[in-house]
C-alpha cells in the first residue's frame, strides 16, 4: 500500500495526499530514469558502467570536481559518490588528482572513455525531449512550470534541513 493509499481524501487532508503523491511519482521517477539509462545501455552493449554511474558521468561532463563538491551541489550521498567514483577511475572512466592545495582531497575529470559514456547519455536525453515535444507529451512552459515547482520544493526542503531541528 503507498503512502497515497493510506489517507482517504477529506477537505482536511487532500493537500497532504497530493504531496505524497508527488513524492511518491518523483521517487517512481528517478528510478525510472535510471532503467531507462540501464535500457539504453544494455541495447548498446556498454555493460561495465551501471546507470548511476552513466548519470554521474554526465552530471560532471566537463568538470573537474571533488566528491565533496558532488555532495555540496546535493547531487549524490558521500558513501554512493565516493564509492562509484573510486569505480570509475579504476575502469578508466575518469582520471583523478591529487589538490595542490588540499592533499586529502583529489579531483576528477573524465576521460576520452568517459566522455563516450557522458555523449551516450547526453543524446539519449535529447532524443526524449524531441520525443516528448513532438509527441506533444508536454510542452516547453509545462516543463518550465514543472521545473519551478520542483525548485521551490527543493528550497523548503533545504530550509528545513538548515534552519528547523
Amino acid at each position: 500500500m503507498s503512502l497515497q493509499q493510506k489517507i482517504s481524501p477529506t477537505a482536511e487532508n487532500h493537500f497532504v495526499g497530493t504531496y505524497l503523491e508527488s513524492l511518491a511519482l518523483v521517487e517512481r521517477l528517478h528510478r525510472l530514469l535510471l532503467d531507462v539509462i540501464k535500457d539504453e545501455f544494455e541495447r548498446l552493449g556498454l555493460l561495465e558502467v551501471n546507470a548511476v554511474q552513466a548519470l554521474l558521468l554526465f552530471n560532471i561532463g566537463e568538470n573537474e570536481v571533488t566528491a565533496g563538491e558532488l555532495k555540496s551541489r546535493g547531487y549524490y550521498q558521500g558513501s554512493n559518490v565516493s564509492y562509484n567514483l573510486k569505480k570509475l577511475v579504476e575502469m578508466g572512466y575518469m582520471h583523478h588528482q591529487r589538490c595542490e592545495v588540499d592533499r586529502r582531497s583529489v579531483r576528477v575529470r573524465l576521460t576520452e572513455k568517459g566522455r563516450h559514456v557522458r555523449n551516450v547519455v547526453s543524446d539519449l536525453f535529447d532524443r526524449h525531449a524531441e520525443g516528448l515535444e513532438a509527441q506533444s507529451v508536454v510542452s516547453e512552459d509545462g516543463l518550465k512550470d514543472a521545473n519551478g515547482t520542483l525548485q521551490r520544493v527543493e528550497r523548503y526542503w533545504t530550509d528545513q534541513i538548515r534552519y528547523i531541528y
